[in-house]
């Protein structure tokens, strides 16, 4: 068994989704409706996803409609903390290219994907 955790952190000026565990067909499902459920009113929102060894396509999925969500609400999404294998599903697919480099993270310290 996958164990998968979603917490969320609000502040006045962003919002942070930290995820652990695989990005799959069966947690991205938990992790979709903890962001559909968040209020950004035009605040960044950045997805830690440094606890997450491997992403598959619907991991990929959802990282493509939250882009096109806060696009639509005058937002952005940072993603923070990509480790090697989401990173190189990332480029083979030509997503990566969708999210310009931004050195400013959710705790101010490493290089963060925005869109």
């Amino acid at each position: 068994m996958n164990d998968f955790t979603v917490v969320t952190q609000q502040y006045p000026d962003r919002t942070v989704i930290t995820v652990q565990g695989e990005m799959d067909l069966q947690t991205c499902p938990q992790l979709a409706r903890a962001a559909a459920v968040i209020p950004l009113r035009g605040t960044p929102l950045y997805l830690d996803v440094s606890g997450v060894p491997f992403m598959d396509s619907s991991g990929l999925n959802l990282l493509v409609s939250l882009r096109r969500r806060l696009d639509a609400e005058g937002s952005r999404l940072a993603i923070t903390g990509l480790q090697s294998q989401p990173t190189r599903l990332l480029q083979l697919t030509g997503v990566y290219g969708l999210f310009a480099a931004n050195t400013t993270t959710a705790d101010g310290t490493d290089e963060a994907l925005t869109a």
